[in-house]
């Protein structure tokens, strides 16, 4: 599913390598537009929009800080830089690479301003709106100013602290320039708290936290459960393992879990749904293989597409590798696995490497057959598509930020690419799986209903539409036969 990575295993790597805490990462964020003095109401917010190249202008990492290292001022500093990164055009994954150096614990505590900022789209902004009389010209001081919003927000009784320490932040801004516009903005939203959350319900973006067209797509496809699907949305995903059937049972991991003195309650398959989210240093074995972290809504692509042992199998969009290690650890199997990113498809053995599977593993587009088949047709084919990702919007809040409208179609022309070019590969009588992390119809229902009009050897076998919920993020699965 070619989208920012999520917590699965390939993050989850990155953590024990960094030897993080927590279980959340984050950020991203638009800032005010820089036109001169509009009045309140005329000011709006511009929304960034996906590069078609994936440029943006290159901004500074974190320089050394004087700030105390377990100071609120530095995880405000740190996540303003991260937001404002996000804000010109990066991804929340690329964007968090400037903390890579940073300590463990002032990491952690920069990514919950992100991750929280990120999730409350149009929350902060509003707020500002109303609050500022003209647009402000540096990135990071609007990205510092909806950090310590969020803060405020859900540490109300410690607001004049948490004005104090964004003061500080801001010394570490933009030459130090802005210390009173932050102190001066922040201590009128406390005085004016009640009235401007009471205007932000009639406004629908800040009120639902999501923009204006994704929530329009939503009303109109799911007239009875979109208001869930928002509210889902919006909430920090759980965190949800899978166990490893080659190393261990369910029931075993389940066991060294509460002897490590952390609840989980099985979900079905090989998912454990742990009670609250942890390090993964905390996870008894997870360094050798016994587990992985991935979303149980995830794991159904492996049980449906059910891989025979003996079978030729193609992952065909395959970083950063949770579907194909869950692949192997079914059955044995010879797969290939494509990714057109090379450093995502480094990700893929890492991942293999510390579950002890082997695949073999390549950098390649999948549509250009001609450069990476070998004529042999393949059994099964899993083809996890890119696309919108806006069922895991709760794990990827800059998602609600980057996306556009219009990228829909584009992620659509893409698939539609995608199945013309896999489908001749796949053997007569073989499986391809079809799957997407959207709750968009025009990349899932729409797109088999097209592909299956236009070839007339495929026949639909299954189908799963899997909304968010509290227990999982946003899939759809579409299982195709090939007629013999």
């Amino acid at each position: 599913m070619h989208v920012l990575s999520s917590v699965s295993d390939d993050l989850a790597i990155a953590r024990h390598r960094a030897k993080l805490v927590g279980s959340q990462i984050a950020t991203k964020f638009p800032a005010l537009p820089s036109t001169s003095s509009p009045s309140p109401r005329a000011l709006r917010v511009r929304k960034p929009t996906l590069p078609e190249n994936g440029s943006s202008p290159c901004l500074d990492g974190p320089a050394p800080s004087t700030l105390a290292p377990d100071s609120l001022a530095l995880s405000l500093s740190l996540a303003a830089r991260v937001m404002a990164r996000v804000h010109a055009g990066q991804s929340l994954t690329q964007a968090l690479a400037i903390l890579g150096k940073t300590e463990p614990a002032a990491r952690a505590a920069a990514q919950d301003v992100v991750y929280g900022s990120l999730r409350r789209y149009g929350c902060g902004e509003f707020i500002l709106r109303r609050l500022l009389q003209r647009s402000l010209p540096h990135p990071e001081v609007q990205a510092l100013l909806l950090g310590a919003l969020y803060r405020l927000q859900t540490r109300p009784e410690s607001g004049y602290m948490v004005v104090d320490q964004a003061v500080a932040a801001a010394s570490e801004l933009a030459g130090g320039g802005f210390k009173g516009l932050v102190n001066g903005v922040l201590r009128n939203y406390l005085r004016q708290r009640e009235v401007l959350h009471a205007a932000m319900l009639d406004d629908d973006e800040a009120a639902q936290q999501h923009p204006g067209w994704w929530l329009a797509r939503l009303r109109r496809c799911y007239p009875e459960s979109w208001q869930n699907i928002v509210a889902v949305g919006n909430l920090p995903p759980p965190m949800t393992l899978r166990v490893n059937r080659r190393r261990a049972t369910l029931t075993d991991y389940a066991t060294r879990l509460q002897n490590a003195g952390l609840s989980a309650r099985t979900a079905g398959g090989d998912a454990l749904i742990l009670a609250k989210p942890v390090s993964v240093d905390a996870l008894p074995g997870f360094v050798d293989g016994l587990v992985s972290i991935q979303d149980f809504g995830a794991q159904r692509a492996v049980h449906l597409l059910a891989p025979l042992d003996g079978q030729r199998v193609l992952d065909a969009c395959a970083a950063p590798g949770g579907k194909t290690g869950h692949l192997l650890e079914m059955a044995d199997i010879q797969l290939l696995a494509l990714d057109i990113d090379g450093n995502r498809t480094r990700r893929i053995e890492d991942n293999l490497q510390r579950l002890g599977l082997q695949a073999k593993v390549r950098v390649a587009d999948c549509r250009a057959t001609d450069q990476w088949w070998d004529g042999r047709p393949f059994e099964s084919i899993l083809v996890d598509v890119p696309c919108s990702a806006s069922g895991v919007a709760r794990r990827h809040p800059d998602i609600k930020y980057l996306r556009r409208e219009s990228d829909i179609r584009r992620f659509a022309r893409i698939q539609t690419e995608i199945l013309d070019k896999l489908w001749p590969l796949l053997k007569p009588g073989g499986k391809l799986l079809y799957a997407t992390c959207s709750v968009f119809p025009e990349e899932n229902g729409a797109q088999i209903d097209a592909f299956l009009f236009r070839q007339p050897t495929a026949r639909r076998l299954d189908e799963e539409r899997l909304l968010p919920q509290e227990e999982h993020d946003g899939f759809y699965y579409a299982l195709l036969r090939k007629a013999v």
